[in-house]
């Protein structure tokens, strides 16, 4: 039994573990935002178009059916906000690590130190003077 919690455990601190639960978190808190997105701008900003404030009572009668087709474009709405959002977050996090990645690349020369220069100019006088 220590052996399995002992696995469990070595499971748990994976780094991969780690980053998935850090994940979810923030996809929690970023569909919180989406969220808000869709209610609170979005949908007034449709219904001022259109004139029909909620989409949820949007239905017909087909026969003795309702089809209600007011949450399918409720969805619809915010998956495709969620989507455009998801691209343009990426967009920007590709942007920040290929400016990183170009910072990195390009190695920063420090400036020569006093010392340095005397020794340089030393060096240099040095190779005159065997001349």
């Amino acid at each position: 039994m220590k052996k399995f919690f002992t696995e469990f455990k070595n499971f748990a601190m994976r780094g991969n573990v780690l980053d998935m639960a850090i994940g979810v978190v923030m996809g929690s808190a970023f569909t919180a935002i989406v969220n808000s997105l869709v209610k609170d701008i979005f949908t007034p900003l449709i219904s001022a178009i259109t004139g029909v404030a909620n989409f949820e009572n949007l239905s017909f009668k087909f026969g003795e059916a309702l089809i209600n087709y007011g949450n399918f474009l409720n969805a619809i709405i915010s998956f495709i906000i969620v989507a455009f959002s998801i691209f343009c977050m990426m967009k920007v996090i590709g942007k920040l690590m290929k400016e990183k990645q170009k910072q990195e690349e390009t190695p920063k020369v420090p400036e020569a130190t006093k010392e340095e220069l005397l020794l340089t100019e030393i060096r240099d006088l040095l190779k005159e003077t065997k001349n």
